[in-house]
């Protein structure tokens, strides 16, 4: 927690977006989520839980945002079993949908060493960014999160040391 997760994934989200990808940015921080807090504007109604739970559409679930070539997913309402909506069928076509209408899609999800979440949704994904703030954690428990997304079969694209003193 509080790594900078989020904060990572909507900046490449922006970058790509930028860059002229068409890029879709997932909340799938279906525990937590800091992103409707941070970025959201008005009321956004329905998300991604409610899209798993066959509540809304795709449409009803996106979010267009003021930033050109870039849309966006919130979690939505915070539901009582996330792993198993992040690992059941819809979650799948969720990403292979979106990968046919978009360019890149980045999925923000919860830190990996707390809950399964991230393990389950990097099945669907092509790699994963880790992400870890300087001087916020062991090298033992750094290796352990890599061993874990080694596991799930989950290739680590990079890393990205986050709050690094520049002192």
């Amino acid at each position: 927690p509080n790594e900078g997760k989020s904060s990572v994934s909507f900046e490449l989200a922006i970058s790509f977006a930028q860059a002229g990808k068409k890029t879709l940015l997932l909340d799938a921080d279906l525990r937590k989520s800091v992103m409707r807090q941070r970025h959201r504007k008005g009321k956004v109604r329905l998300g991604l839980s409610n899209y798993l739970v066959g509540k809304a559409t795709f449409e009803e679930a996106l979010c267009l945002t003021d930033v050109k070539n870039m849309d966006m997913i919130f979690s939505g309402p915070v539901p009582p079993n996330p792993s198993e909506l992040l690992g059941n069928a819809r979650f799948k076509k969720l990403i292979e949908d979106s990968r046919a209408m978009y360019d890149m899609v980045i999925v923000g999800t919860p830190p990996l060493g707390s809950v399964i979440d991230t393990a389950v949704v990097s099945k669907c994904c092509d790699g994963a960014l880790f992400v870890i703030a300087s001087g916020a954690i062991s090298y033992h428990f750094a290796r352990k999160i890599k061993e874990q997304l080694e596991v799930a079969e989950c290739r680590i694209l990079g890393v990205v040391l986050n709050k690094v003193d520049m002192g």
